[in-house]
């Protein structure tokens, strides 16, 4: 999905001029002046080509694709910007589920298969952070553009990446037959893991101990034709379920929809069931199949609105607990954590050979010895590392503990609401909802936006 951990990296010097968005702009006009500011990129050549060996040695199989020349990343990232201007208008202005479909079927074969899913603004997500936290790391400035240009789009136009961009998406999108709804509890409960699996991936990938959205992607077998067992089990299991659940993944651990989620709250437009005033029909109230539409509801009896007040008043004050709690979970599971580093898997398996309690050696402890470092030097190196994973488990704990003090405080406050809306944040903007609108199909006049 993404480039892994590389201290060599290296990037070539870049300039991509400014860009002024107007906000009437059409997405379509919108696109061109950002592919025509594209075009003054500068390019180059690899400067470090692999050694051309003369013992006849052969180099490995690597199991990610390797990286493109820039002309191709380019491109990619003007199909990228392309196809996001494309969902948004789809969605926002012809309100068409048909081209957004058929815009998600090119996003599948284009990213996925033809691209093999790498690289994507999901996987992004770890490279921004091994930036931050390490200064040997050098970000390649496409794997920056894929990372923003998608968040810059949903500020503007809503989750048009999710609706028909993403080839993670689109391939469970397109296997969708029977869509059956989860209850409400269940909806919000399976949607904090999305947020768990955002904050350790941030922590893994900022102790540069691996990259958990890349090596665990669920269907990056299916678009590379290759991988483990394992992987492959995991991808059909997720598309099994995404006959009946729709997109499973997206919903309820991706965790770049974490991001995307939040940002389209703010969003400057936004998806509407119907393009006129709500007749309240409710037709629409079954059509979605990821339990994104809000149905109307009165204003809260007095009773209801004090046992609220009350239960708010009570979280409140459980939340330094529940915080102090998460903190201390999160600092219980530092020392298995720590364990995705190399350098402490390496540490340990030296120290059960030292110790005599396994009887052979592996090739990393044998290279290790080869270096000619002490045994003491490697295990202060561990320590250390174990020492940074005990606060940054305790932050990835606090992190989640205060997420639920959120979705809890949510889930408590009663809103009125007089129509059936689509919850900005959980909205996919897949464009069911406007077939079953009858405004919809006896309006000529598309929604502006």
């Amino acid at each position: 999905m993404s480039y892994p951990p590389n201290q060599n990296s290296r990037i070539l010097p870049v300039t991509i001029s400014m860009l002024k968005l107007h906000l009437s702009m059409p997405p379509i006009l919108l696109t061109g002046l950002i592919i025509l500011a594209m075009v003054g990129a500068t390019y180059g050549l690899e400067r470090f080509p692999p050694p051309d060996f003369e013992t006849g040695y052969e180099l490995p199989s690597t199991t990610t694709p390797p990286p493109r020349a820039l002309f191709y990343q380019y491109l990619d990232l003007a199909v990228l910007i392309a196809a996001l201007a494309l969902a948004s208008w789809f969605s926002l202005k012809k309100r068409s589920r048909r081209r957004l479909f058929g815009l998600m079927v090119f996003s599948l074969i284009y990213f996925g298969f033809w691209r093999k899913g790498c690289i994507c603004p999901i996987g992004a997500i770890q490279n921004v952070t091994l930036t931050i936290f390490d200064r040997g790391y050098v970000i390649p400035v496409t794997v920056i553009l894929f990372f923003v240009i998608p968040l810059i789009f949903t500020l503007f136009f809503g989750r048009g990446f999710c609706a028909a961009v993403c080839p993670l998406g689109a391939i469970q999108d397109v296997v969708l037959l029977k869509p059956q709804q989860l209850p409400v509890w269940l909806e919000h409960g399976l949607g904090m893991l999305a947020y768990v699996y955002l904050g350790a991936a941030v922590l893994f990938a900022a102790t540069g101990s691996a990259f958990i959205i890349c090596q665990y992607d669920p269907f990056v077998a299916f678009f590379r034709r290759s991988g483990s067992l394992e992987m492959l089990v995991l991808g059909v299991s997720f598309l099994v379920i995404a006959l009946f659940i729709g997109r499973p993944y997206c919903r309820f651990l991706c965790p770049y929809g974490v991001i995307l989620k939040t940002l389209s709250r703010f969003s400057r437009w936004k998806i509407s069931i119907t393009p006129a005033e709500c007749i309240q029909c409710r037709l629409c109230e079954d059509s979605c199949p990821f339990n994104a539409i809000e149905k109307p509801g009165a204003a809260p009896l007095p009773a209801n609105y004090r046992q609220g007040k009350t239960t708010l008043i009570i979280l409140l004050i459980l939340a330094p607990a529940i915080m102090a709690l998460s903190g201390w979970l999160g600092y219980k599971l530092s020392a298995p954590f720590s364990r995705m580093h190399p350098t402490v898997r390496l540490a340990e398996r030296v120290h059960l050979e030292e110790t005599g309690q396994v009887p052979d050696t592996t090739d990393a402890s044998d290279a290790f010895r080869g270096t000619g470092r002490s045994l003491m030097s490697l295990y202060e190196d561990a320590e250390q590392i174990g020492r940074e994973y005990s606060w940054a488990t305790v932050l990835l704990g606090v992190f989640i503990g205060t997420v639920i003090i959120i979705k809890l405080t949510y889930l408590t406050i009663r809103r009125t609401q007089t129509s059936y809306e689509a919850d900005r944040g959980r909205c996919l903007a897949c464009g069911r909802c406007f077939a079953y609108c009858p405004i919809e199909k006896n309006s000529n006049e598309p929604a502006n936006i």
